[in-house]
């Protein structure tokens, strides 16, 4: 690729898109920065540039006020295809709040959701590191360039994130950690996402920005309760007085992600880079034949699913809606119905 390549990948028609006009000229592109861009891409085929008109491009974050025009990206780039929900939270965690972002993304992960956060030190931390001890995918927004590692102390974080998850900037390369980054980074958290959890949130903890921003982009937002006595909590305790989603577990956050799950798995069906195999990867596989047979052609009742598949509800909760989003199954007064495929 070189310079006039990367122009012509950055022009697109604004009809095309749905962006505002402040949006369209919140994209203009630095082409002094373009030579120093390229260089870093060739270093490595682990380095991707995507930009806003590119079929890689997230179809989520595609759909925000304000995306951004160009992402850098480090490691995997299917990375970017699983259905995302973000945990973000306080730097300053206490044990339980590490536990609780830990297990959450773990469960996450296990039904097929990457996890996204933005490798700060605490709960961003806990989680990302949790999915990648769970051979899951996990994917880092940074507030400095994708080649920058912030904070030091995450040198190991940042390069196991790239195994099987990428590293994600919209800043150029070699751009330091500045204070005005991390917000403008918060919405491509958010942005990413179906779903942003916050766990452990002062009321001047950063992570209301992602969790606000995530509201502004119609996305869920959940929140895990604690102490009302701890401070670390109160923005937590905020969220939810103002519409978040109390989060007790896995279940609680899968059961309100439908609509947008179909949505990102039918924009990845449209997008012709992706193989069939990459996509027996992805959420919502047809390995819960041992569920769906539990569920008949005429109403089932959740009980009787439970009972016949010696799985526990939250489980068979989370397992059902993912037969749901197959098509698989069906919701009527009462329970679940399976449908006929051809």
């Amino acid at each position: 690729m070189d310079v006039e390549e990367l122009r012509q990948r950055l022009q697109f028609e604004p009809s095309a898109l749905p962006l505002s006009s402040r949006s369209l000229q919140a994209c203009a592109i630095d082409f002094d920065k373009v030579d120093s861009a390229l260089d870093w891409l060739e270093k490595d085929d682990n380095h991707h540039l995507i930009c806003l008109s590119d079929p890689q491009y997230p179809p989520l974050l595609q759909q925000i006020y304000d995306p951004p025009a160009v992402m850098f990206v480090k490691g995997n780039l299917n990375a970017l295809l699983p259905p995302s929900i973000a945990i973000v939270g306080s730097r300053s965690m206490s044990l339980h709040g590490a536990d609780t972002a830990a297990n959450l993304a773990i469960a996450l992960s296990n039904q097929g959701f990457s996890i996204t956060s933005g490798m700060a030190a605490g709960i961003d931390g806990a989680a990302h590191k949790a999915v990648i001890a769970n051979a899951g995918t996990t994917l880092a927004v940074l507030g400095c360039g994708v080649d920058v590692i912030y904070p030091k102390r995450h040198q190991s974080l940042y390069d196991n994130i790239q195994q099987n998850g990428c590293l994600i900037s919209e800043f150029w390369p070699n751009v330091s950690p500045l204070a005005g980054h991390f917000p403008k980074r918060n919405r491509i958290v958010s942005g990413l996402c179906l779903g942003t959890v916050v766990v452990e949130a002062a009321r001047k903890s950063g992570s209301l920005i992602t969790a606000r921003l995530a509201m502004e982009q119609n996305r869920e937002v959940f929140a895990v309760p604690g102490s009302t006595v701890a401070g670390f909590h109160q923005g937590c305790h905020d969220l939810i007085k103002n519409g978040a989603k109390l989060v007790e577990n896995a279940a609680d956050i899968i059961e309100e992600l439908g609509c947008l799950s179909q949505y990102h798995l039918e924009q990845l069906h449209q997008r012709h880079h992706i193989q069939d195999n990459e996509m027996s990867n992805l959420p919502f596989p047809l390995q819960l034949a041992s569920l769906l047979e539990s569920v008949g052609y005429e109403t089932t009742t959740v009980d009787a699913v439970v009972q016949h598949s010696g799985k526990p509800i939250d489980l068979v909760l989370v397992q059902l809606l993912e037969l749901e989003l197959q098509g698989w199954v069906a919701v009527v007064p009462g329970g679940y119905v399976r449908l006929k495929r051809s």
